[in-house]
């Protein structure tokens, strides 16, 4: 087995912590990279997305997509694709990233959505 980094490790340690408090919740899914970031709702009892958004859809589009005002408008248009897929209640997975910066951004704009974690 290989090693895993430590932001290997971080993942799985936060993914299993969430896994054992979801409580049948979906999961909110968080992804950046250097130019965008990117969010998805997963039900991982049935193995499928709810819904998604990322800094490349056409709605969100900005002139950047690696800066926080981009990772709002990705947390609101999420928040509103979660709400007419009849989901209020998610788990947020920041998947090995710290809480802050673009990642606290997007969360908080999905709270301030509707999104409840």
């Amino acid at each position: 087995m290989a090693k895993l980094s430590l932001f290997e490790r971080r993942r799985r340690r936060v993914r299993s912590a969430l896994k054992a408090r979801s409580a049948g919740r979906p999961r909110l899914s968080v992804h950046r990279s250097g130019k965008h970031i990117y969010a998805q709702l997963i039900d991982d009892s049935a193995g499928k997305t709810i819904a998604a958004a990322s800094s490349l859809d056409k709605d969100v589009k900005l002139k950047s997509g690696a800066n926080a005002e981009a990772a709002a408008a990705v947390g609101k248009a999420l928040a509103a694709k979660a709400k007419k897929a009849g989901v209020d209640k998610v788990v947020f997975d920041r998947g090995g990233f710290l809480f802050h910066g673009r990642v606290k951004a997007l969360a908080d704009a999905a709270r301030e959505g509707g999104l409840e974690f």
